[in-house]
């Protein structure tokens, strides 16, 4: 895959990646919905977890409005079957171990912990309109109140 990355206002180019449920998830199988497309660091982590709660919480709002979540961050899916498990997430994550995704969407970033440097996803949520264009991207997401503004910007 080329280098490109996604654009306001574009369409988001084609992927078929794996997710829990033993699933292949391709963009064309939203078309006629919303997506809302959350990049988070890490499975069972303190923010992560927080965040997939949210998502789950607002999750029949979210039905409501025609929108359908997908998480992704580069755990394998068995760890994401198990934190979709332990949570009880309503909607899939998806495993990009090869970064596919993350490149696509430009969510690998130089982070610190502890003063070291390290190459991670940034925590990132894009919104893609019924036709597959991206009409919104937050970046350098913080988790409070987040999903909330996500839900608001759906037309």
């Amino acid at each position: 895959m080329s280098e490109k990355t996604v654009e306001l206002n574009k369409k988001v180019p084609a992927f078929n990646l794996p997710a829990t449920g033993d699933k292949k998830i391709r963009l064309s199988e939203f078309k006629g919905k919303n997506l809302v497309i959350y990049f988070y660091p890490k499975d069972n982590t303190p923010g992560c977890t927080t965040e997939g709660q949210d998502f789950r919480d607002f999750y029949k709002k979210f039905k409501k409005k025609n929108t359908e979540i997908l998480g992704v961050s580069r755990d394998s899916i068995k760890k994401h079957e198990n934190f979709k498990a332990k949570y009880e997430f309503p909607f899939d994550l998806i495993a990009d171990e090869d970064e596919i995704l993350c490149k696509l969407f430009d969510v690998i970033k130089l982070k610190k912990l502890y003063g070291k440097e390290h190459l991670g996803i940034e925590r990132s949520t894009f919104l893609i309109d019924e036709k597959g264009v991206l009409r919104q991207e937050w970046r350098k997401v913080k988790v409070k109140d987040h999903v909330e503004e996500v839900f608001n910007a759906i037309e």
